[in-house]
């Protein structure tokens, strides 16, 4: 199978989670797209979606699902996203496509987060992928010492890229993320940060793999 149609087979997969009646929280990038193109076939059975980015509201309203806005919400049964990296207990980088705060104030309102995947994204200890750390402009460059002071990473702005925020994303290679709790809870207390890509306290319960023998399926409860 190719990728898009690895992402494809989760994102129909995860229907089975979306509780009925009840408004579903919804993720960005390339396989939750795929995920709201299904989620479309049973838009009459829920009450609506909370949405992590401007992107996602989109794609979601075009299919005529309502949208409402997460200071509407006060929990959900479960918010379905994709993820950068994913390891054996569910912790996760997020954030390749610049949401990571909004992803993460869902995640927050939710009972449960369910990640959609291809096996690529499976790891044993995370860090090979960049991992985004979304920063207010005037503490990039501080932030982006600290890194390298503290973890030994290189952090450089993203490019061309401000978040639905209005922030800079910085992108920190070079790391081995052995301790993702205690990284995300340092990180998150440095002055300038608005939220690290890692999601640790946040973090899967369920994770839908796509892989060439069909979804398989990883357990963290």
């Amino acid at each position: 199978m190719t990728q898009d149609e690895l992402k494809a087979l989760v994102g129909r997969a995860a229907l089975a989670y979306v509780v009925p009646g009840t408004v579903v929280g919804v993720g960005t990038g390339s396989t939750v797209n795929c995920f709201i193109d299904a989620l479309a076939t049973m838009k009459d059975r829920i009450a609506g979606a909370v949405s992590s980015s401007v992107q996602s509201t989109a794609r979601l309203r075009g299919h005529g699902i309502t949208v409402l806005d997460a200071n509407e919400v006060d929990h959900i049964p479960v918010y379905i996203d994709g993820a950068d990296e994913i390891d054996h207990r569910g912790f996760m980088i997020k954030g390749g496509g610049a949401a990571l705060t909004r992803e993460k104030i869902v995640a927050d309102l939710a009972d449960r987060f369910v990640c959609i995947a291809d096996e690529s994204k499976l790891v044993d200890v995370m860090g090979r992928y960049p991992l985004p750390v979304e920063v207010i402009t005037m503490a990039a460059a501080q932030v982006a010492r600290r890194f390298t002071t503290t973890y030994g990473g290189q952090a450089t702005v993203r490019a061309g890229v401000t978040t639905d925020n209005g922030n800079l994303i910085l992108d920190v290679r070079g790391l081995q993320i052995t301790d993702p709790m205690a990284m995300e809870t340092e990180v998150n207390q440095w002055p300038g940060v608005v939220t690290v890509g890692i999601f640790a306290r946040h973090r899967a319960r369920v994770c839908l793999l796509g892989t060439s023998q069909g979804v398989r399926t990883l357990d963290f409860d």
